[in-house]
């Protein structure tokens, strides 16, 4: 019996109704069908609600609500300013750092092998900025206004020079060549430099240039780990390996800790998704310990770049879970979480810039975005 042959089985099988009855029963259909329809789409995935930031998008309502206040501590909301994306068209954003001289970002697009430049002036986007880019990852800024990248693909740190030339900072340690070297930070009172070597550019080509030896390890080459590159004398020192993949890395206001995130989970089912923080002595590390975990709600992603505000509170990239996670999540230095920035794509790395240095950008996948706060990034970069 088809589905019409059986609708019209079911009528005549009814008694016979007064006007009044039908008009009722028909009353009752309507509201049961919109209150079906009303269940079907709050059952509907969040993904659903993916807020749109095309160009014909609707100007948001203030106050921003993908800017989500989890603690009476998270005081850097503003009321009136919305999250923008700034561009899109990248394959893999990474590495935002802010060059507060002449007033830009510069972020990477490690598929492409390309380094983008934003600018604060008229908002316009330079495209290649760098290119060839070495597949690079990380950037940052030292304290003479000279980039510094991690590069995947050839798997150093260089830096470029105020003249144009290109100078290799790291590409080996114990003999051995690096893995690929991810994330960049620069000490002020000695001018080291301090980097994660979790080896991601070797895996795949996409990234990099993938390794023979990595078909079977997560580790190509080194035990993954963390770096200090002496200013005065280019020696390079083995500071921390407890991360299982060191990643992101910042300091803290004052420069007492280190933060580190641990990726290692995409490759170690030992690993845990987590923050690390250690106390910074002269040119080494101690006392290393959980700083914060990703998981969340039942659920866990990854934390990938980090940065540190002049409170003290650590904004962390997130990804891959999904609606309602990925985005950037704030932890108050207790390792509480405090905050949240929603996003409708896995965010890589964030970075605080702009003139007054109180415009969080961020990296997320295909696209760069930004929202001001109200604090300010604890460093230059």
């Amino acid at each position: 019996m088809s589905r019409v042959q059986l609708h019209k089985f079911i009528d005549l099988a009814k008694p016979i109704r007064t006007p009044e009855q039908r008009h009722a029963e028909l009353s009752r259909r309507g509201f049961l069908t919109a209150a079906a329809g009303l269940a079907a789409l709050t059952s509907m995935s969040k993904d659903a609600f993916a807020r749109n930031f095309g160009p014909d998008a609707p100007p948001v309502r203030y106050p921003d609500p993908d800017v989500v206040v989890l603690d009476k501590r998270f005081k850097a909301k503003l009321g009136n300013t919305p999250i923008m994306r700034l561009y899109t068209g990248t394959l893999w954003a990474e590495g935002p750092a802010w060059n507060g001289v002449g007033r830009y970002l510069v972020w990477s697009d490690i598929p492409n092998d390309e380094n983008l430049r934003w600018l604060e002036e008229d908002g316009h986007v330079s495209r290649r900025f760098r290119y060839p880019a070495g597949n690079s990852n990380g950037n940052t800024f030292d304290f003479e206004g000279r980039q510094i990248a991690c590069q995947h693909g050839t798997r150093k740190v260089v830096r470029y020079e105020h003249n144009g030339k290109v100078t290799v900072l790291a590409d080996k340690y114990d003999g051995k060549e690096l893995n690929a070297p991810n994330d960049v930070v620069v000490h002020p009172n000695d001018g080291s430099i301090w980097f994660t070597d979790p080896g991601y550019g070797s895996l795949v080509e996409y990234e990099g240039n993938r390794l023979p030896e990595s078909a079977n390890s997560a580790s190509p080459i080194q035990k993954e780990a963390i770096y200090r590159i002496d200013a005065q004398t280019g020696e390079i020192t083995k500071v921390a390996d407890e991360p299982y993949k060191p990643n992101g890395l910042c300091f803290s206001p004052d420069y007492t800790k280190l933060y580190v995130a641990d990726t290692g989970m995409t490759h170690y089912p030992e690993a845990k998704s987590q923050i690390w923080v250690y106390d910074v002595d002269g040119t080494k590390l101690k006392n290393p310990r959980t700083f914060a975990s990703m998981e969340w709600d039942g659920k866990t992603g990854l934390a990938d770049g980090i940065r540190c505000d002049e409170e003290g509170n650590i904004w962390s990239s997130a990804g891959w879970v999904g609606d309602g996670y990925d985005g950037v999540h704030i932890f108050a230095p207790d390792g509480t979480r405090i905050g949240q920035i929603r996003l409708p794509e896995i965010c890589s790395n964030v970075c605080f810039g702009g003139s007054k240095r109180n415009r969080l950008f961020m990296t997320a996948s295909q696209s760069l975005y930004a929202v001001y706060v109200e604090t300010r990034g604890a460093h230059i970069t």
